[in-house]
Formats: structure tokens, C-alpha cells, sequence
């Protein structure tokens, strides 16, 4: 009987890893700890392995459009994965959001940010970190937060420019820049922000940053692809996600 056991749960195993595959995965440096944590999830529910690479939604698209191979694109706006469809590079229909990223001023310093950022309109900082806006979402956010405080212009010279947000966190984490503007879910778990000072900066100030996923054509087919589209949209991938610090 214990034989029987051990050779049908032999036979299941084998069937199971028969039928796993993999997903090729460009993500957001954004969303780089969450999904993380989904994809390590994702191959222990479903035996699928996720390779994941992270970087700039601009650099990804570039990559993309030379037919770097990624069958999923995890993209910090919307705007690139509807145009990824529209050049049809992408498959029509399978855009969704996964998340919409949060803005914060943040300082390793404690104390230096205060719950309103007007620690901007002071001199108590030499450099101002953000993203490119040309290439990261998260930066044309902090540009549109600092034209709507009047402060692009007195506070440019002050600029340190990060490749993307992954980088503008280094520069703040390594005190290169006392202060800059990072994506919320890299300074936040279980509900606080772990380390330093910050501010939430209202969504009122920048356009939304609704997060879009889009499966690409070079997946289309993958089944591991589609089964990660689908777990993205489940509970257990929306309960780390809003871990983080982002809404669904």
C-alpha cells in the first residue's frame, strides 16, 4: 500500500513538472519586491517559474520593440502597454491593471520630511532625487507634483536624475540625496514606512499611476504566461500587492 502511494505521488510530481513551464517577466523596478513575493508564490501554487527582470517601463518598451523575448510586460503606466497593443506586439484584450503605484517624498534621515513636504520650500537639502521622466512613470509624477507646488524651476538645480525609480531609491538610501521621490512600496511594509521620514504626496497632485499588465505576442500560447496573467488577478497576488502600499 505505501508503495501504491509512493508511486502515484511520484507519477503526479512528474506529470506536474511535465506540464510546468516558464514566463519571461519585464517588470517595473517599482514593483520589484511584490512580485518577487507573487512570483515565488506563483511557482510553489502552481509549479510554474517566473523569470523576472527589472528596469524602466521606456527601456523595457525599447527592448521590446527589438524583440528582446519577455512574454509579459508588468509596466509602471498604462500608456505603454496599450501602445504595445496597438503595434501589435501585444494581444488585444489582455491589458489589465495590476496596481496603482502611490508617490512619496522620502528621506533616510528621520525627521527631515514632515507629513505635508515642506521640507521642499526650505534649504535643508543639497539634492533632490527622482526618476527620468522620460522613462519612468514615477518621475513624470514628482515633476507634475513639483509644477503644481511651484517648485520645478527655484528646486531644478538641486536635481540628481535616477536611470529609474530602483536607482532614485539607491541615491536616497545611500544619502547621495537627502531627500527624493520614490515609489511608496519601496519604503513601505505591513502598513508603515519602515525606515526614515516621508510624504505621501496626495493623489491629487499627479495624474494617476495605474500600473497596466499586458501579455505580449511572443507569449501568447506560454501556459505558463496566461496562468500568471490569471494569478495576477487572484486574492492572494491582490493581498501582497496592497501589502505594499498600492491600491488594486
Amino acid at each position: 500500500m505505501t508503495m501504491r502511494f509512493l508511486t502515484l505521488a511520484t507519477t503526479l510530481a512528474f506529470s506536474a513538472s511535465i506540464h510546468a513551464g516558464e514566463v519571461g517577466v519585464a517588470v517595473a523596478a517599482n514593483f520589484t519586491a511584490p512580485m518577487k513575493e507573487i512570483s515565488a508564490q506563483f511557482e510553489k501554487d502552481t509549479g510554474h517559474k517566473a523569470a523576472l527582470s527589472f528596469g524602466a517601463t521606456g527601456k523595457f518598451y525599447a527592448q521590446i520593440k527589438n524583440g528582446a523575448p519577455f512574454h509579459i510586460l508588468l509596466a509602471a503606466d498604462a500608456a505603454t502597454p496599450a501602445r504595445l497593443e496597438n503595434e501589435g506586439l501585444g494581444v488585444a484584450g489582455t491589458r489589465f491593471t495590476y496596481a496603482t503605484g502611490k508617490l512619496v517624498l522620502w528621506s533616510k534621515q528621520p525627521g527631515l520630511v514632515d507629513a505635508k513636504g515642506q521640507v521642499l520650500h526650505t534649504e535643508k537639502f543639497d539634492r533632490l532625487a527622482l526618476a527620468d521622466p522620460k522613462l519612468a512613470p514615477y518621475g513624470a509624477a514628482a515633476i507634475e507634483t513639483l509644477n503644481k507646488l511651484g517648485l520645478f524651476t527655484p528646486l531644478a538645480p538641486k536635481f540628481v536624475t535616477g536611470e529609474n525609480i530602483a536607482q532614485t531609491y539607491q541615491f536616497v538610501a545611500t544619502e547621495n540625496a537627502q531627500l527624493g521621490f520614490v515609489a511608496l512600496s519601496q519604503v513601505f511594509v505591513d502598513g508603515k514606512v519602515t525606515e526614515g521620514s516621508a510624504w505621501i504626496v496626495p493623489a491629487e497632485m499627479h495624474a494617476p499611476i495605474r500600473q497596466d499588465a499586458v501579455l505580449l505576442t511572443a507569449g501568447n500560447g506560454n501556459l505558463a504566461a496566461k496562468a500568471l496573467m490569471d494569478y495576477l488577478r487572484g486574492k492572494k497576488a491582490a493581498g501582497i500587492i496592497r501589502s505594499f502600499g498600492y491600491e488594486r
